[in-house]
């Protein structure tokens, strides 16, 4: 019992800047799922804005852990998986809370959000396993394989927009298709080609 403390603060000693930013980036995450179960609680438009302004700020907390550990040479594996586990939240779950408090919530909807969600967790499972390998002895990869998973909240800002417009829930773009037993929102395709590009192999981005 009285070496929970110690190694509480070794942990915490083991931390670098960087990976304070990159805690930044999962609490904005974590923010913006709360502020989406408080849109469908509430049904008041600012809580719905507020949670896609945070997909923006995790993004800003993310490419600065980076340069920061870039910059101060302090790359470690601590920092690769909170850097993983950080981006599965904001840039993965919060995206797909967002679009279910949207209005996306059929049967077919859940399976794309669902979709979505394991591809980004599978992208960034996969680049944790080769990114050695890709980096070629660099400090950093020379390109990704698949989008990288940060790039759903251009998803984010779509359904922002949507918001700003008016037009969630039943006034959804694309309206609402009753396919067999459950309904789909044609919009929820994003989602889907989102998720099916993370997880391309023949698909390299150079990294900048």
């Amino acid at each position: 019992m009285h070496d929970a403390a110690p190694r509480h603060f070794s942990m915490l000693r083991g931390f670098h800047l960087a990976d304070f930013f990159t805690l930044g980036n999962a609490a904005c995450g974590v923010g913006a799922v709360f502020l989406a179960m408080a849109f469908m609680a509430s049904g008041e438009l600012a809580h719905f804005l507020a949670a896609a302004a945070l997909a923006p700020a995790a993004f800003a907390f993310d490419v600065l852990d980076g340069r920061i550990a870039r910059a101060r040479h302090q790359h470690s594996a601590l920092g690769r998986e909170l850097d993983s586990l950080s981006d599965v939240i904001s840039f993965g779950v919060a995206p797909a809370a967002l679009g279910f408090a949207a209005g996306m919530q059929g049967g077919w909807d859940a399976a794309a959000l669902i979709y979505f969600v394991c591809c980004g967790v599978s992208r960034l499972a996969r680049y944790n396993v080769t990114a050695e390998s890709l980096s070629a002895g660099a400090d950093k990869v020379a390109y990704f394989e698949g989008t990288p998973i940060p790039t759903s909240v251009v998803l984010t800002g779509v359904l922002a927009l949507a918001a700003w417009q008016d037009r969630l829930g039943d006034a959804l773009w694309g309206g609402t298709l009753q396919l067999g037993p459950w309904e789909f929102h044609p919009l929820a395709l994003l989602f889907v080609l989102s998720g099916s590009l993370m997880i391309s192999k023949t698909l390299r981005i150079p990294k900048l």
